[in-house]
């Protein structure tokens, strides 16, 4: 009699859980498509809100939309035209824009030499200076001389870097990382430089009207 109590309950839980099992695969079998069908089309709405990049440039959205090109003059002081830019040059030129790192064609080099303006072949920065910081872009811990200029951003958390000469946009400047001992990293796009080995005569720098 005792023994025959004590099994019921026992009965029961088993008859209780084998009911609920089917319900919990339903209602997994039921969530599980919707929760996919929410994700995949999030993706899609982030796919379609990327700005459009210039045809055939190595540029990407690393940095907020961008503004139409500001109103920069395109000879110096003595009426001289300034070199001619492709399209992707004047997105990080004249637009302010970031190429996609680990891609420009100055990013590995290590030759001795110098870089200068894209824009207008004023010299920014020596060979000596450049280091591998593996940030994606080249690295410089210093310029030469008045050769480049530093611009806060409206926010006031990155510090912009222009050439003195043109004002045209180069990339940012990073204080205190400690990567080298003057604590400096000058990130600059490749598409804003032209590098010329040891030994090759630089050319002519267009004066800016700045």
């Amino acid at each position: 009699m005792i023994a025959g109590d004590a099994a019921a309950p026992t009965t029961i839980r088993e008859h209780t859980v084998g009911n609920e099992s089917p319900r919990i695969s339903w209602t997994i079998a039921l969530i599980v498509p919707l929760l996919l069908t929410f994700v995949l089309a999030g993706c899609e709405t982030g796919r379609q809100a990327q700005p459009e990049i210039p045809a055939g440039s190595t540029t990407g959205p690393a940095d907020p939309p961008l503004p139409e090109a500001p109103e920069m003059p395109t000879t110096d002081s003595a009426g001289a035209q300034y070199n001619t830019l492709s399209s992707a040059e004047e997105y990080v030129i004249l637009r302010k824009g970031t190429e996609r790192p680990f891609t420009g064609e100055l990013y590995e080099n290590k030759a001795a030499g110098t870089y200068v303006c894209r824009r207008c072949n004023a010299p920014l920065y020596r060979s000596e200076d450049k280091f591998e910081s593996h940030c994606g872009w080249p690295s410089f811990d210093d310029e030469i001389d008045g050769a480049v200029d530093r611009v806060p951003d409206a926010d006031g958390q990155r510090i912009e870097i222009v050439c003195h000469n043109c004002g045209g946009h180069l990339g940012k400047v990073f204080l205190f990382e400690k990567f080298k001992k003057k604590e400096t990293r000058h990130f600059v796009n490749s598409v804003s430089m032209k590098f010329h080995a040891a030994g090759d005569t630089l050319p002519d720098v267009i004066v800016g009207t700045r």
